[in-house]
């Protein structure tokens, strides 16, 4: 073991309250693809022209339809050693609590098989970019477990037993506002955090991004834990190069 990641783990131990911020770089040991870039494509759409407002507006069946390919590639994925790791850290100590802008809902899946039959909740990640493997409504904006989505036709999409509008995917897409709730719980979990142990993000995508810094602001201190020096790096107090799998299991070891 390196002097780093001693070091590290005895923070983490000694830390009174704890905030992980996660993100691609944890599922991608997972297999989840992050539909960006050259192999990224989806027929002859770029994600960007899909995951926003407009796009539904204008076609809901198209975007529906790339949706459910994701949904299918994601249900094919299984939480991994980092995500177990972390999943059972948080379920038998109150004092951390989990941020990730994925959306692929692997935490949530990890939080829930480390439960058992037992409660989950605090394990359960707050999602600031929702889920992948939710419903929203899109006229009163209720939330739901996913239903099958036939997108074979206008006529056959999801529609919100409530009030019959739509359902959309429960993510944030491009132009939209991130949801209040989620945002105000990530800060508080900053702000009253002795140490922020960010794993496998660019620490790029705001305002998640700002949620390090904010525990750094308020005295605490941040450990990077990610294959490459990122922007987060120079305000790290420890940043350990590896891969999420490899050195979340080992950083928890024995961590109450």
């Amino acid at each position: 073991m390196s002097e780093d990641t001693g070091r590290a783990r005895q923070l983490l131990r000694d830390a009174g309250a704890v905030i992980v911020l996660t993100g691609a770089g944890v599922s991608a040991e997972s297999g989840v693809p992050t539909f960006r870039g050259p192999g990224g494509l989806w027929k002859e759409f770029r994600p960007d022209e899909l995951a926003t407002p407009e796009a539904f507006a204008r076609d809901p069946r198209l975007v529906w339809e790339w949706y459910a390919w994701r949904r299918t590639l994601v249900a094919a994925c299984a939480p991994n050693a980092a995500h177990r790791s972390l999943a059972e850290w948080a379920l038998h100590s109150r004092k951390v609590t989990i941020v990730t802008q994925n959306v692929d809902g692997l935490h949530a899946r990890a939080a829930r098989v480390a439960a058992g039959n037992g409660d989950a909740a605090h394990a359960l990640p707050v999602e600031v970019h929702g889920s992948l493997l939710r419903d929203r409504c899109s006229g009163c904006d209720a939330r739901s477990e996913p239903v099958t989505v036939d997108a074979t036709s206008s006529a056959t999409l999801p529609r919100c037993t409530r009030c019959g509008a739509l359902l959309r995917p429960d993510v944030v897409w491009f132009g939209e506002m991130l949801d209040e709730g989620a945002v105000a719980k990530a800060d508080r979990a900053a702000a009253t955090a002795d140490v922020c142990l960010v794993v496998g993000t660019s620490a790029l995508v705001h305002p998640a991004a700002l949620l390090p810094l904010r525990t750094r602001a308020q005295g605490g201190l941040v450990i990077e834990v990610n294959p490459e020096e990122t922007p987060l790096t120079r305000v790290a107090e420890i940043s350990i190069r590896g891969r999420a799998v490899e050195v979340v299991p080992v950083l928890l070891v024995r961590t109450a």
